[in-house]
């Protein structure tokens, strides 16, 4: 166990050179992630993924929520709005084909990334704001996703709206009920605790698989395009990401937030479920039937792909930015 807990704080701290490693072999070796695309797998990954979520959650937390209504409200609505408006923006600016327009739409209209409470712990945000935003917006998204989605990238792919809700609700709110569920009767017990410590690394692991599925569903298309879909995915997901980051650190700022919550703000908004709207493109606009009948479907889920590694990326860079400056201010200071 000693090791177990070892090796997930390892994968904790270096996720994004981990998951860039993992894109990089399943790019030269696709069949080795070939397993994860059977079947149902996918789900159930993400599934697990928003278990630890869940087993990480207590009751304070949900107390948190209740003593700061105002403050998450602001959140969740600068969460689903800043987003979904940006990816529809850039998705018009740059002319993307339907599929990709739905893959970059899907990213920005899904909850914030559990990984951003991390990062604003790491740069001294309002850690407990953070974790209370993800929740709400997680709760959220079976209900808000489907809908956005439908509403922005309706006039250019097919959009199943009710049963993206019902595969929102048995991948993540079910799995996070659970996990809520089994912190609250077994969070005292030591070898629980036990547990809970290795669920950073296997969330970690579990994001991987999910990554080099999608590379190995894409790889062809990558493949024929080669670096210029590269280039241009990588050009909108950065724009993509980094908007958020902006705006809601502006949204915190015009709301009069201290600089913690301004910090947690801009994270939360930034940062979102990529591993989910991956699962979902897959399920969704890219499975192998639509494959089958369009091979450019597979286009669909190359933003959600390149989002999971790059906003891990970007978060830590961003927190790393917010720390420097608190130490560049101590030392001016002094």
């Amino acid at each position: 166990m000693t090791t177990l807990l070892t090796l997930s704080r390892w994968l904790a701290r270096y996720t994004s050179p981990f998951i860039i490693l993992i894109a990089i072999i399943a790019f030269f070796v696709p069949d080795a992630f070939g397993w994860v695309q059977q079947g149902q797998r996918a789900s159930i990954i993400l599934g697990l993924i928003m278990l630890t979520m869940g087993c990480t959650l207590s009751m304070e937390d949900f107390r948190i929520l209740l003593a700061r209504p105002v403050d998450i409200l602001i959140g969740a609505v600068a969460q689903y709005t800043i987003m979904p408006l940006v990816a529809w923006t850039l998705a018009n600016f740059f002319h993307l084909n339907s599929f990709m327009t739905a893959g970059i739409i899907l990213v920005g209209c899904c909850p914030g990334g559990v990984s951003s409470n991390i990062m604003s712990f790491l740069c001294k945000g309002d850690v407990a704001y953070s974790v209370g935003m993800t929740t709400v917006s997680t709760c959220l998204s079976p209900f808000v996703t489907p809908l956005l989605v439908l509403w922005l990238a309706g006039a250019e792919i097919d959009v199943d709206a009710w049963g993206m809700f019902q595969n929102i609700l048995l991948v993540t709110l079910l799995p996070v009920t659970l996990g809520v569920a089994f912190n609250y009767f077994l969070g005292k017990r030591d070898d629980f605790k036990m547990i809970q410590g290795i669920m950073p690394g296997l969330s970690v692991l579990c994001l991987a698989c999910i990554v080099g599925g999608v590379i190995f569903t894409v790889h062809p298309q990558l493949e024929a395009n080669g670096l210029n879909l590269i280039l241009l995915t990588l050009a909108v997901v950065t724009l993509h990401n980094g908007t958020g980051y902006l705006l809601g650190y502006l949204v915190g700022k015009a709301f009069g937030f201290n600089t913690a919550k301004r910090r947690t703000l801009s994270i939360e908004v930034g940062m979102q479920n990529a591993g989910m709207a991956t699962v979902l493109s897959r399920n969704f606009f890219a499975s192998p039937a639509m494959i089958a009948m369009n091979p450019m479907a597979a286009l669909a889920v190359i933003p959600c792909a390149i989002s999971c590694a790059y906003h891990s990326i970007s978060g830590t860079l961003l927190a790393g930015f917010f720390t420097w400056q608190d130490e560049r201010k101590v030392k001016s200071e002094k």
